[in-house]
């Protein structure tokens, strides 16, 4: 590698260094210790060990070349190498370009100007290939060398950072480099002829934390399958760990979780992730008071709302903010305001204010307007909860005037801070949402809080457009909305007449129709029945999409994977907050099952509608902080009751009486609807709690939980929880196939892990299709993860014992065709582990019945490599062009109608009559008898007679290998000859005729009968074909066949052996 030249003394350099060549401009060097004998003894081992914690580009390039002038004592590095080819191909180039060129110079500073211009541009040049930019220091170069050097990854796997640190191996500490790259987590150390490399793939990675005990002040914690990693003695611990954290979910999410990774452009290409890696929201515009490093108020402005942005020119480095409603903002001291300036008008579309049209906000209004009179003509356009409750003005009790001093209260915040998308948020806002939102502005500030207004405004029309579509249509989510319509609120009377059912029909559906990732999920029908009370039903779908798609991600969906990784953060709050319970229950994961509900529902499922809703206008306010701090309110409130319970039914029991007992003093609801007011009088003597009092208590408790907090240990347990869920999967797979194999558990489990890195590793450096191909985790667990016939012929090379076999691509293809029983070009772990399972632990029929059987139809196709250089080597638009060659035309048409029939895998609704089928199928197929198989016919016997010859090469027994072949194929060809004897020409003729289509034979192949070539030719001899039973009873006479294919294979070292050449083996593709 070229290097920027830079200046070293050769006085010390001469005890590191040897020369090996050298003329009057050039010398060229070895570092000490290397390519010499017991790697140059004591000197050799301090200087590699300098080498690793230094930092030397000299551990991974052990030559250099200096550039030197005669009558000068400086010398320049100009280039390194890791080995002596690399640097012998520099040395001749300098020599060939450089050596005549020096010689017209007069001066050295000529020469030495020349020499690093020349080099320079020889850098610039390699720049345009090569992942390290022309702007990367050289540091990072020399950096990318070293980690494309020790690790041996493709050139692709993008490096984002290096750090130094120490690797604690036991408890001893590893003094080495820990790179950061795409894909993996690397470290390199060498001490004293100890060398040390670590890669774990993201992946991989189930836990991410910082700790700290007695030995480590403060260390990174990384566990990947079962094994405890920890790094140490950082100069930055928080930037390494936040970039390890990002590192890992990208991955996560990349790989596992898909629909998240899809909307989410700033992801797609994984070559573009840096240090300075960094996602901006382009909605907002949000302008933060730090108090103390709290912050107690804030404002943000919807972009669509700015209307200007303007700059002064005076010395105040003012940013101007002109929005809707005739308001300004002016922002002082804004440092590189200019630039802040000119960003804002890009982000929101505005333009300075000269230039300024006021018309088409006006414009926007008026087409609001006209799509909600549209939208009246079909949706309702009041809250269901003023129609089935008005406020009586005349009639005015206690209630009611709290109501109003309620109402009152805000009037004057919205008068001092501004109402609407440009309202400040104070302490006195939060105060008065604990205290309950009034009954009237409970829609409106519901969608301020939540943003859904901004949602509602950017896209008019949409809800009444997608109600006219969705109604009508049948899929499995509506049916589901059907029948949890009427366990929606059902003690409510909105949702006891057809008003209510129909509007939470709509909005169901509705938005099932829009996300149909989601679709509709359990819960769903109770949260937007408390939205449609207090909201229109337009903004009750808003409401519902920002729910959804935005304060509760991931909660809505099959796995609900938010929902399972917020009880883990809430677990972990409990341990922080509540010790005495973590010590009494040690089993927190009763609190998780518990509490899913609580967290789903908003509470709304277990706390009296009355007060439910006090709830819901915090979870607005405060997003899952509110939720998190509540549970931990009630559980702390319950806790001397709890530390008393002796089983989890006796705390469920005290958890739900609490609940029963939680009332709302201020609620104006009529005591008919109230729940909390209908408790049977031998329940009365229980303690009442109200809800505003739970509140503010968990406020003060616990408000000292930060947003930033809550983040980060919902990207720590991301992590786990789907790693968990991956190992559930994983399990619920070897426990179904382990029942038809005979591999023990422990090797199902090896070959799992293979067989799944396999499919991840395909995807890694994939620019064009970054994420997880051929994987559903909506699917049964078998069918999640599927494999494609260029990912199998790669696990094929890896694992099978014949995968030696000069024809080995030919045979992986005929393999997977065989396994691809439904015709999709996919299979999956019980279908992939069930051939290697033959080829490790079968017997010598069960070897014998697969190879005879891939060399009849289905599975064989007569295969030409197009570039007869690569003689039996398929490339990878070949195998798949082979491998699709019966999905065009079945070989029948029952296979045709089994294609037909078969469930989709990952294409819409799911068959769930059809995957029954077809596990009821399975399970009662008998076993195949070996007299059901087809003849084999003459072009297909002389493949499969190949094919014998290519897996006996190299064997010990080789040699009498051969002579038994020979002998077997010779006695076949006797056996058919004397069959043909015995019947006449014509019958003969006829008999192989049936015999090549109940074969299932192509008749467009070019190795068809004689009789086909030249049909005038009535005297053709006809083709002759064999039976298993006649190819197994004469091999089963041969010995040396028989030993051969029942030789014991080493199973566990096969397996090792694959794990560790994976990676290396994808390197070299």
């Amino acid at each position: 590698m070229w290097l920027k030249p830079e200046e070293v003394l050769l006085k010390n350099a001469l005890k590191l260094w040897l020369m090996e060549r050298s003329n009057d401009y050039f010398v060229l060097q070895r570092r000490r210790g290397y390519e010499e004998e017991g790697g140059g003894g004591l000197t050799g081992l301090l200087v590699g060990t300098l080498d690793s914690v230094l930092d030397s580009t000299a551990k991974v390039a052990p030559f250099r070349i200096l550039h030197q002038t005669p009558d000068s004592q400086v010398y320049l590095s100009i280039a390194c190498g890791a080995n002596r080819e690399e640097i012998t191909k520099h040395w001749d180039w300098l020599e060939q370009n450089i050596m005549k060129t020096l010689s017209v110079f007069d001066s050295s500073a000529d020469i030495t100007n020349f020499v690093q211009g020349k080099i320079r541009g020889l850098i610039a040049e390699e720049g345009k290939h090569s992942f390290a930019k022309e702007d990367d220091p050289e540091k990072f170069r020399e950096a990318l060398l070293k980690f494309e050097k020790c690790f041996g990854l493709p050139e692709q796997e993008k490096l984002v950072t290096y750090y130094s640190c120490s690797y604690w191996k036991g408890r001893v500490p590893c003094q080495g480099w820990l790179y950061l790259s795409t894909n993996f987590l690397s470290f390199y150390s060498f001490l004293l002829g100890s060398e040390i490399k670590l890669i774990i793939s993201w992946d991989a990675v189930s836990k991410l934390e910082k700790t700290s005990n007695v030995i480590l002040t403060e260390s990174i914690h990384v566990c990947s399958q079962g094994e405890n990693h920890y790094f140490s003695m950082f100069l930055h611990i928080n930037q390494t760990y936040l970039l390890m954290e990002q590192l890992a979910n990208y991955a996560i999410r990349r790989l596992f979780d898909k629909e998240t990774f899809d909307n989410d452009p700033i992801l797609d290409d994984p070559l573009q992730i840096t240090k300075r890696y960094a996602k901006v929201d382009h909605g907002y515009v949000c302008f933060f008071i730090n108090n103390k490093g709290k912050y107690d108020s804030f404002i943000y402005f919807f972009t669509l709302q700015v209307l200007a942005i303007d700059k002064t020119n005076d010395s105040s480095k003012s940013v101007i903010i002109s929005i809707k409603g005739k308001t300004a903002f002016r922002f002082s001291e804004v440092k590189d305001f200019e630039q802040l300036a000119a960003k804002l008008r890009l982000k929101c579309g505005a333009a300075s204010t000269q230039y300024h049209d006021i018309r088409p906000s006006d414009h926007f209004e008026v087409q609001s307007l006209t799509c909600q009179r549209e939208c009246s003509k079909t949706v309702n356009t009041e809250a269901l909860m003023t129609v089935f409750h008005p406020q009586n003005l005349e009639n005015l009790n206690s209630k009611m005037l709290k109501e109003k001093m309620k109402e009152q209260s805000w009037n004057i915040l919205f008068a001092e801070c501004g109402r609407g998308v440009s309202m400040f948020r104070t302490k006195r806002t939060r105060d008065l949402v604990v205290r309950g939102i009034p009954e009237t502005l409970r829609g409106e500030l519901w969608m301020l809080f939540s943003g859904a207004v901004n949602d509602m405004a950017t896209n008019p029309g949409y809800y009444a457009e997608v109600v006219e579509k969705s109604l009508g249509t049948s899929n499995l989510a509506t049916e589901e909305i059907e029948r949890d319509l009427r366990r929606s609120l059902p003690e409510h009377p909105a949702f006891q007449s057809d008003t209510g059912i129909s509007a939470l029909r709509r909005v169901l559906t509705a938005y099932a129709y829009r996300n149909p990732k989601i679709g509709y999920c359990q819960a769903m029908n109770i949260l937007t029945s408390m939205l449609l009370l207090y909201a229109k039903e337009e903004e009750a779908f808003w409401l519902l999409v920002a729910v959804c798609e935005r304060m509760l991600p991931d909660y809505f969906n099959r796995r609900i994977i938010g929902a399972l990784v917020d009880q883990a953060v809430f677990e972990e709050l409990i341990r922080d907050h509540l010790p005495q319970l973590t010590e009494h229950m040690t089993d927190l994961t009763f609190f998780s099952s518990v509490s899913l509900s609580w967290f789903l529902t908003l509470f709304i499922s277990v706390l009296p509608i009355e007060s439910a809703v006090n709830v819901v206008d915090c979870f607005f306010y405060d997003g899952i902080k509110a939720i998190l701090q509540l549970g931990l309110a009630i559980l702390d409130y319950n806790l001397d009751k709890l530390l008393t319970c002796k089983d989890d039914a006796e705390a469920v029991t005290t958890l739900n009486r609490f609940f029963d007992n939680v009332t709302n003093k201020d609620s104006p609801l009529p005591s008919s609807v109230q729940q909390g007011s209908n408790v049977s009088d031998e329940k009365s003597s229980h303690i009442r709690v109200d809800i505003t009092d739970l509140i503010r208590e968990s406020n003060e408790k616990y408000g000292n939980i930060r947003y930033e907090d809550i983040h980060t240990m919902r990207c720590r347990n991301r992590l786990y929880v789907i790693q968990t869920l991956e190992e559930t999967t994983k399990q619920n797979v070897l426990r179904v196939v382990s029942q038809d194999v005979k591999l023990s558990l422990r090797e199902l489990d090896e070959l799992y892990i293979i067989f799944k890195k396999e499919l991840f590793l395909s995807c890694y450096w994939c620019v064009s299709c970054p994420v997880l191909k051929h994987h559903d985790p909506s699917l049964p667990y078998l069918e999640q993860y599927q494999i494609d016939c260029q990912q199998f012929r790669a696990l094929y090379h890896l694992l099978s014992p014949w995968a030696h076999s000069a024809n080995r691509d030919s045979l992986a293809l005929w393999t997977f065709r065989l396994l691809d029983e439904n015709s999709d070009c996919l299979i999956n772990f019980k279908e992939f582990s069930s051939a290697i399972d033959i080829m490790y632990n079968g017997s010598f029929t069960e070897k014998l019945k697969l190879l005879f059987k891939l060399h009849i139809p289905p599975a064989y196709t007569e295969v030409k490599s197009k570039d007869p250089s690569k003689g039996d080597e398929l490339s990878k638009e070949e195998l798949l062009y082979f491998s699709q060659l019966h999905v065009s035309k079945p070989a029948n048409e029952k296979e045709a109608k089994s294609v037909k029939n078969s469930p989709e895998k990952g294409k819409g609704k799911i068959d769930i009559q059809a995957y029954l089928s077809q596990w009821q199928d399975d399970l009662f197929k008998k076993e195949e008898n070996i007299k059901d198989l087809p003849r084999m016919n003459q072009s297909q016997f002389i493949q499969f007679s190949k094919t014998l010859y290519n897996l006996f090469h190299e064997d010990p027994e080789e040699e009498s290998l051969y002579q038994a072949i020979a002998v077997v194929t010779s006695l076949l060809l006797r056996m058919e000859e004397v069959g043909r004897k015995l019947h006449s020409p014509t019958s003969s003729a006829k008999g192989f005729s049936g015999t090549v289509c109940a074969s299932g034979g192509p008749s467009e192949r070019k190795t068809e009968s004689h009789l086909e070539e030249d049909p005038s030719s009535p005297k053709a001899e006809p083709q002759w074909s064999f039976a298993f039973e006649q190819i197994l009873a004469s091999l089963l006479n041969e010995p040396a066949l028989v030993r051969f294919f029942e030789k014991p294979i080493d199973v566990k070292a096969k397996l090792e052996n694959a794990k560790t050449s994976q990676l290396r083996s994808r390197t070299k593709m």
